[in-house]
């Protein structure tokens, strides 16, 4: 097997965060590798802004529900020992923007969630489904815990 060199987290900040997150942070200290944090803003409106847009998490703004955001995910990379510039935060649809951040930073291993989902909630499509199918990467779907 290759080393990975690049492997990204793609995390939504939910209650399983820590359970995705500490299995793709063993493998970049298994690999010794680049590790890089997205969260894809796609819950809150975003006024001005076309998809894509890349928030900067050294400014703050007047905005309260995307400064939430942004401390959450400072909180996560605080935790996992990711500085920063390693941290990032786009607005848009999670499956194309963690895609093609995957492409522009030459990722080669991309780790998220995935409930599992069967029957008519497969067919409808996840994030995970979504990426698995169209990365030009690895993609490890880590299995959540049942609710």
């Amino acid at each position: 097997m290759n080393k990975y060199q690049h492997i990204l987290l793609a995390v939504d900040l939910s209650e399983y965060g820590e359970y995705v997150s500490e299995k793709a942070l063993s493998l970049a200290h298994k690999y010794q590798s680049k590790f890089s944090i997205i969260h894809v803003l796609d819950n809150i409106p975003m006024p001005d802004t076309n998809y894509g847009t890349v928030i900067d998490l050294n400014h703050d703004s007047d905005y309260d529900l995307l400064e939430v955001e942004k401390s959450k995910l400072k909180e996560l990379g605080k935790a996992l020992g990711v500085t920063v510039d390693h941290q990032h935060l786009v607005w848009g649809i999670p499956k194309q923007e963690i895609i093609t951040f995957a492409k522009q930073q030459h990722v080669d291993l991309i780790v998220l969630g995935s409930h599992g989902r069967h029957g008519l909630a497969l067919l409808l499509g996840s994030t995970a489904t979504a990426v698995l199918h169209t990365a030009d990467c690895d993609v490890m779907a880590v299995r959540l815990p049942m609710e």
